[in-house]
């Protein structure tokens, strides 16, 4: 066997061996290619799973979690719509005229127990007054003068206003202060009264004017949610003398104390059992018809024939 002969078996092995390499390659190849698209289609699987995520499942997530971040009332609990506050004690006021009993009169206005003059009011339910006057005439040795008057203010409580005794409270206290610095007052003495209502004050002062020498004394009660002012005073007229401002301040305090007490008597003496509608922000009582929250003196009545005695008080 020649040499050439022998190298072809040789060469023929070699190239099968080559040619299973280089099949078993493509084979390699072949697989490598067909996992591509399914590696393709897992990749868009997760991106798809993604987007839904953050899309309709999200939303709903969010939803969830929102709903349980918002508190929920508990057993037995209930939501308020709106703020209350104290309902009013007193509900309605006495005849402002009545106020006082006759045997009372005949102490401050002998001569003017039947003078008695209702001062006007828009809501005789919130406030209402009275005057009397008296002129006793002695003749040569001149006259003795008296007037007085009696006003009468009741507050409702309403959610926006606050409650009716604290805007009471408030009226109470600039009534007193508008006593203290009356214009042209002259010796003014203030002192706390004792036995009357929730808190009262009597403010006495000289006022000189061109009829003679007045004396006046106010005295300033508040019981509840409504507030007494009575207003009396004296003067010797034509040569009488000016009559004793001790016994003035008694007897005014005297006819305060009985005016309260008539307050009290025509509200059952008081205490709110039921709630006051006037609580309600959507109440349909007429605002006009209420005292306002900041304090405003109430509708003086009409002055007397004969010379004035009050003082002209500072606005």
């Amino acid at each position: 066997m020649s040499e050439g002969t022998m190298h072809r078996p040789a060469q023929r092995d070699q190239r099968s061996r080559t040619a299973v390499v280089t099949t078993k390659r493509r084979q390699h190849a072949l697989a490598a290619l067909a996992a591509v698209p399914v590696l393709l289609l897992a990749a868009v699987g997760c991106s798809s799973g993604s987007d839904s995520g953050s899309g309709a499942g999200a939303e709903a997530g969010s939803a969830d979690n929102a709903a349980k971040a918002t508190p929920e009332p508990g057993a037995g609990e209930t939501v308020s719509a709106s703020p209350t506050v104290q309902a009013a004690a007193y509900r309605k006021l006495p005849e402002p005229c009545a106020v006082l009993s006759e045997k009372t009169l005949k102490d401050l206005v002998p001569k003017g127990v039947k003078s008695g003059k209702e001062g006007s009011s828009n809501d005789t339910g919130t406030r209402g007054s009275c005057s009397w006057t008296s002129l006793v005439n002695n003749g040569v040795k001149g006259s003795q003068f008296r007037w007085l008057n009696v006003s009468l203010l009741r507050f409702e409580s309403t959610a926006t206003r606050g409650s009716a005794e604290e805007l009471a409270g408030a009226y109470y206290k600039s009534q007193v202060q508008d006593a203290q610095s009356a214009e042209g007052a002259k010796n003014t003495r203030s002192e706390p009264v004792a036995g009357a209502g929730d808190e009262a004050t009597s403010v006495r002062y000289d006022l000189k004017k061109k009829e003679g020498s007045f004396r006046q004394q106010t005295v300033v009660v508040r019981v509840e949610n409504v507030v007494v002012t009575l207003d009396y005073n004296g003067a010797g007229l034509a040569g009488e003398k000016t009559p004793s401002a001790d016994g003035l301040a008694k007897a005014a305090v005297k006819a305060a104390k009985e005016a309260v007490a008539e307050v009290s008597s025509a509200n059952g003496d008081g205490g709110a059992a039921a709630p006051d509608p006037a609580n309600s922000p959507t109440s349909s009582a007429s605002s006009s018809a209420k005292p306002s929250a900041s304090p405003t003196k109430p509708p003086s009545s009409s002055p007397p024939s004969s010379p004035s005695p009050s003082a002209s008080k500072k606005s």
